[in-house]
């Protein structure tokens, strides 16, 4: 069969397990809709978890960015697994304890206050939002090409699909699709994996073949640092990015990931403490599949790309490579009239996306009019290396398709997660526990389900306008989330002299600090600037470390400066610290 018949047959039979998990559970409570009802085993729990956890940035996106910066990639791969860790020992079991529903909600009771609850409902949808931007993206490339429909199409199809089943079962409906989520992404992940291992290196784990020989008896990473020095890169496995950036990225995605709400809210839905400190472990161990095996994938894509594309004739070209061109994520620029495709450094097209025009060139290319150089260039979109790679290794169609079914999972898993965070903040921390206290269980769901509406249109519109790569666009929703939630739930917990004023102003300043550092250096605002303006030479993705200890101090500051949290709420955050005792997560 074809590669679009083995796609529409393998996505068409996962949508269709989606769909009938969402159905057969479906939410009846604004409980089960929250938190799944709180009884998910801790093992289907990890699952869920491990699914909403590996976005398109973790399944698309991630290897993709390691494949082109090579050892400044280990960034990603550090800060995630790392953020983990933090989320294990330092907030899930704590927060179980507590037994709210949402972040926004622990933060309003902790902090006695429905300003500090409202701060940090705006936090959650920014960084939600921002989030789940780059997951409406993935979904629409691999919609574009496997489907071979427009990026915008693909990102609309995607909003239906999530829409459904988030509306359908909340929370409860997407802990079990995310299960199955989990089992099509794992899969579609490794299967490639073990063949193109196994077809450059003799050894079939991935792991172990990246570090293998190839044919002629040359080490696998040997090889690929030559590739790259002969075309004028710098070696794959050197980085260029300064120690304190990457110690400042690492430190970013680590907190950011403990501080995100959607991955919090999962260890709500478990019945004890020890079943969240559980199912973060089994997470843990289910998302190390993956990420052990991403830079094996991106060293194999890598080589395998540079070894088709360089220096060959446009004619002789693989059709995968044209289409991809087809759908804007590769261009290749002839600019010497030779038909040649010459991939080396300093092309004017790196980081930038290619501008099309109606025309084709003398060889069948399509014509493109922002490279400036007098050689030939080619761009290549870092989201599509996951996708392409069997495409490139020439594997069977049926590997082919999986790998889209994969991508589409891991889209929309995470999707439907920051959908469900992004209405609770508004039906239940916004609506329930202050405008309208007196709402029915009813009402507030509908409320929940409407909100899910909007949000869809929002996202999808951030999906087909995205200010970056999947992976990129995601990096800066963790240093949101470092820069807003992490201190003032860490601090929350572990601090019981830290108040309401405090946790106010240092949220405000994290998230605002951050944005205004975002937008000025990613989306070219308040002037602009180059890494050469970077303050306290940071990238944007690494600035959520400083925003995060701006917030620190000036909590711990403002928190000394005023009086101290009544009574009450000290001992509940002394409570809270004692593994035994918790009840169900509830609505009080």
């Amino acid at each position: 069969m074809s590669v679009q018949t083995w796609t529409w047959l393998l996505v068409g039979i996962t949508f269709a397990l989606y769909f009938g998990i969402a159905i057969w559970a479906r939410a009846g409570s604004t409980k089960e809709f929250y938190v799944a009802g709180g009884g998910v085993s801790p093992w289907a729990n990890g699952m869920a978890t491990a699914a909403d956890w590996m976005s398109a940035a973790s399944f698309i996106s991630m290897a993709g960015i390691i494949s082109f910066a090579g050892y400044d990639g280990s960034v990603y791969l550090m800060g995630w697994t790392g953020g983990y860790v933090l989320l294990a020992l330092l907030l899930a079991p704590y927060l179980r304890k507590f037994g709210k529903f949402t972040v926004p909600d622990f933060i309003g009771d902790r902090y006695y206050s429905n300003t500090a609850r409202t701060v940090a409902v705006i936090c959650a949808l920014i960084v939600s939002f921002t989030y789940v931007a780059g997951q409406m993206r993935g979904v629409g490339i691999v919609f574009s090409q496997f489907l071979q429909v427009d990026i915008n199409i693909g990102v609309i199809i995607g909003m239906t699909v999530v829409l459904t089943f988030a509306l359908l079962g909340g929370m409860k409906g997407i802990t079990y699709t995310q299960v199955a989520q989990y089992c099509v992404l794992i899969f579609a992940f490794m299967v490639p994996a073990f063949f193109i291992s196994m077809q450059m290196t003799g050894n079939i784990i991935p792991q172990i073949g990246m570090g293998g020989t190839v044919e002629g008896g040359e080490f696998l990473l040997d090889k690929l640092d030559k590739l790259h020095t002969q075309l004028g890169f710098n070696e794959y496995t050197s980085g260029t990015k300064s120690t304190w950036d990457v110690f400042a990225i690492t430190l970013a995605l680590m907190t950011g990931t403990a501080g995100l709400p959607h991955v919090i809210v999962r260890f709500f839905t478990v019945p004890k403490v020890k079943d969240a400190r559980k199912s973060a472990g089994y997470a843990l161990l289910l998302i190390a599949i993956l990420y052990t095996t991403a830079p094996a994938i991106a060293v194999f894509s890598r080589t395998n790309l540079i070894e088709t594309v360089s220096n060959k004739e446009y004619a002789d070209i693989p059709v995968w490579f044209k289409n991809w061109e087809d759908t804007g994520l590769i261009a290749w620029s002839d600019k010497n009239g030779d038909g040649k495709i010459q991939y080396v450094a300093g092309s004017s097209l790196d980081g930038k996306k290619p501008i099309y025009t109606d025309a084709r060139g003398l060889n069948g290319e399509r014509m493109i009019s922002n490279a400036s150089t007098a050689q030939n260039e080619l761009y290549v979109d870092r989201d599509i290396m996951v996708l392409a790679n069997p495409e490139i290794a020439n594997l069977p169609n049926w590997v082919i398709a999986l790998v889209a079914a994969g991508g589409l999972a891991a889209a929309l898993s995470t999707a439907a997660g920051l959908l469900l965070v992004i209405s609770t903040s508004v039906s239940h921390d916004l609506i329930k526990k202050q405008l309208r206290p007196n709402i029915s269980d009813k009402a507030e769901l509908k409320v929940a389900r409407i909100a899910i509406f909007v949000a869809i249109l929002i996202a999808g519109y951030f999906g087909i306008n995205p200010p970056g790569f999947v992976a990129a666009v995601v990096a800066l929703a963790f240093g949101l989330a470092a820069a807003s939630f992490f201190p003032a739930i860490i601090l929350g917990i572990f601090d019981k002299r830290m108040n309401s004023q405090g946790a106010i102003s240092g949220m405000v300043v994290g998230i605002v600090l951050m944005l205004f550092y975002m937008m000025k250096f990613k989306l070219d605002m308040f002037g602009g600037g180059t890494s050469e303006d970077w303050w306290l030479e940071t990238s944007p993705e690494g600035f959520g470390t400083i925003a995060m200890v701006v917030n620190v101090v000036i909590s711990l500051v403002v928190s000394r400066m005023t009086p101290a949290p009544p009574q009450n709420v000290q001992d509940m955050v002394e409570s809270i610290r004692i593994p035994s005792g918790a009840g169900e997560a509830s609505d009080h």
